[in-house]
């Protein structure tokens, strides 16, 4: 490398080394810096580089110096992106996440371990605590996002095949085999699921798919998004009115629980939402829902400590519900 474009590179080429292989308990001795810069085609003598490592820190980059008596400087980066608790929530949230096949898995934990430079990578990648996720098999889902992001952004629609798994695990397409066209909104991550939040031209409302379940994804460049019928949609307020990503008609609905269930009360609905306490010790609260089967099957999962009692529309059909389970269970 000329010496002109060495000088100019230097500071950034300085800047990655110790980015990759120090931190606070690895300081990276004079002599293997300039080995390292040396490598890549970069002379620097060390007086120089204690006058590079000073113009770093003056324009805000931490550069820590370790003087040791009767041996060479050392150097490290403190001013990373992201610490190490922040690097293992992402390790494990893409461990939990079942839309991430095994293969995507292993690549994502390695980029994001060398974010925090290489010994902390390997300490990293040491402790990793495998889940029992069951993973998706279809590779194409990081393909399939950038062109619903790449949709999203240039307000186009996006084409797809949507298929289920038969008894066999094999793919059968919904539609005979035939594209849907779709004007995405967009992308929602939900019980350890990716979708699509989307609507068509014709029909009020929206759609949703699983981007694991979507195939041969593309942008249609040619197909501008449809303007979208019915009333604006809150995308925050939508998703925790779902339950599981079924669908069904919004409605608000009251409930009487025990206070043992607070807890999953607040993670579904948040917790801000009012409560009154009730004379008995139970509390009362209303919220906006979409009335499914999965919701009834949510609150029919605590027993007698969740009761539904208005809407009467809503209390008859899980009357309904619980009829056709315990018949089936009976027979």
């Amino acid at each position: 490398m000329k010496q002109e474009k060495a000088y100019k590179i230097k500071l950034v080429k300085i800047l990655e080394i110790l980015r990759q292989d120090s931190d606070e308990d690895h300081y990276m001795p004079t002599p293997e810096l300039l080995a390292k810069l040396a490598a890549q085609g970069i002379e620097c003598e060390r007086r120089t580089l204690y006058l590079d490592i000073q113009v770093l820190n003056d324009f805000g980059y931490e550069v820590l110096t370790e003087k040791r008596p009767g041996k060479p400087n050392g150097y490290c980066i403190v001013d990373r992106n992201f610490d190490v608790p922040e690097l293992r929530i992402l390790m494990d949230a893409v461990q939990a996440a079942s839309f991430v096949t095994p293969k995507k898995t292993e690549v994502l934990l390695d980029k994001i371990a060398d974010l925090g430079g290489s010994h902390r990578a390997e300490l990293l990648k040491s402790n990793i605590v495998k889940f029992n996720t069951v993973k998706s098999s279809n590779e194409s889902i990081f393909y399939s996002i950038n062109e619903i992001t790449q949709a999203i952004e240039q307000g186009k629609k996006v084409s797809f095949k949507y298929f289920d798994y038969d008894e066999n695990r094999n793919r059968v397409y919904r539609k005979d085999n035939k594209r849907y066209f779709v004007n995405p909104l967009a992308t929602v991550f939900s019980e350890d699921n990716y979708y699509l939040i989307g609507y068509y031209g014709k029909h009020e409302g929206v759609v949703h798919f699983r981007i694991d379940r979507m195939d041969v994804v593309e942008l249609v460049p040619d197909q501008p998004k449809d303007p979208y019928k019915g009333e604006d949609i809150d995308l925050t307020k939508h998703k925790r009115q779902l339950f599981g990503m079924y669908q069904g008609n919004g409605q608000e609905v009251e409930f009487l629980a025990d206070k043992s269930i607070l807890d999953p009360i607040f993670d579904k609905f948040g917790e801000s939402i009012e409560l009154t306490v009730k004379a008995d010790g139970k509390v009362s609260f209303k919220a906006e829902v979409q009335v499914s089967n999965v919701f009834f099957g949510w609150c029919l999962s605590f027993g007698d400590k969740l009761k539904v009692t208005a809407p009467e529309d809503i209390t008859s059909k899980i009357e309904e519900y619980i009829g056709i389970l315990a018949k089936q269970y009976s027979s």
